[in-house]
């Protein structure tokens, strides 16, 4: 259990750190008007709390630096609130105001907006396209051979396949075919469409149209959507900017975590928890994110989760500031894809 004392000296440590990136001694703390006692009591303190592990020495200086626990205690427990400027939610909410209709359009505006604001690196994870309801099918023929089948979702996601139609098959089956998916399949979610034709689309394509069994085939492989969810990335070069990265090795080992999209998918997909999650250096398990943090919240629409957004930036990061925004896109994207949805 830390003291008052040494709760205020670790607060103002990482406080200083986090502001300048040099480590702290006990001549700055002492200058501190927080601060009202001796220089020798900061010392004891400051040695129990390196001893306690909340701060550790740094190579080139003499002073203090927060260790990964130090940033966990102060997240968890001395976190001051912080209050966006009204410049930061203009800037925000501007997004939201454009007459932007499309999901990935949205959240790569948002994305971008987040690492400007920010200064680290933003990755969103949209919704996996099984999650995506169906808007419509179209089916144009091409020739008399070939068509394309356009499948469009409720978020705007577009798929496009070509299909092989059956032998001279009457324009006019064609037509009925798509209307009755359209009749009974929109709204449906995609990962259910498969049984849904099964069930009840088959037998009334039956009754309407001809080689009805080839049809059915043709509209399975566009229906079938197995793609990963989306993952969109900003700011990537800011990374560059951080003095932690400017070590050749450890930028090199946190570039091939980003280009390595798998892993950072898998990453992203770990944080299903509602609300904001703060995840410290090596709390990440991913080789290379040492001397990092990811701050995530999910966004969602009518509060079942649809994705996830991130900010990666160094544990030296204003975690305050960060968490502010954060929650305020997650909480405005929330609020306008839940229109979104009601509306439809």
């Amino acid at each position: 259990m830390l003291t008052d004392r040494q709760l205020l000296i670790l607060k103002i440590i990482v406080d200083d750190f986090i502001r300048s990136g040099q480590p702290v001694g006990s001549r700055t703390l002492s200058k501190k008007e927080q601060i009202t006692f001796s220089s020798a009591t900061i010392r004891n303190e400051m040695a129990d709390l390196e001893e306690f592990g909340f701060i550790e020495k740094t190579h080139i200086s003499s002073g203090r630096v927060p260790s990964q626990k130090g940033y966990r205690y102060y997240v968890d427990h001395l976190l001051p609130p912080f209050r966006l400027t009204q410049k930061d939610i203009q800037t925000i909410r501007s997004i939201f105001n454009e007459q932007i209709y499309e999901l990935e359009k949205l959240i790569q505006k948002s994305a971008q907006i987040l690492s400007d604001l920010t200064n680290y690196t933003t990755v969103v994870l949209g919704p996996s396209v099984k999650e995506h309801k169906l808007k419509t099918i179209q089916i144009i023929p091409l020739n008399a051979e070939t068509a394309v089948a356009i499948i469009v979702t409720d978020t705007g996601y577009v798929e496009k396949h070509v299909v092989t139609l059956p032998p001279s098959i009457p324009t006019s089956d064609v037509e009925k075919m798509v209307n009755i998916l359209n009749d009974r399949l929109t709204g449906v979610p995609l990962e259910d469409l498969t049984d849904k034709i099964q069930t009840e689309v088959a037998h009334v394509l039956r009754e309407h149209i001809q080689s009805y069994d080839h049809m059915l085939r043709m509209i399975s492989t566009p229906l079938d959507l197995n793609a990963p969810a989306q993952m969109f990335l900003s700011g990537k070069m800011n990374m560059l900017r951080q003095p932690e990265f400017n070590d050749i090795d450890k930028l090199r080992a946190l570039f091939n975590v980003i280009e390595q999209e798998k892993e950072f998918y898998r990453l992203l997909r770990k944080h299903k928890q509602q609300g904001v999650q703060v995840k410290i250096g090596t709390e990440n398990d991913v080789e290379g994110m040492e001397n990092c943090s990811l701050i995530t919240a999910t966004y969602s629409v009518g509060g079942e989760k649809l994705g996830t957004i991130a900010v990666l930036g160094p544990t030296r990061m204003e975690y305050s500031r960060v968490i502010s925004l954060l929650n305020l896109v997650a909480t405005d994207l929330s609020n306008v894809l839940t229109m979104w949805y009601q509306k439809d």
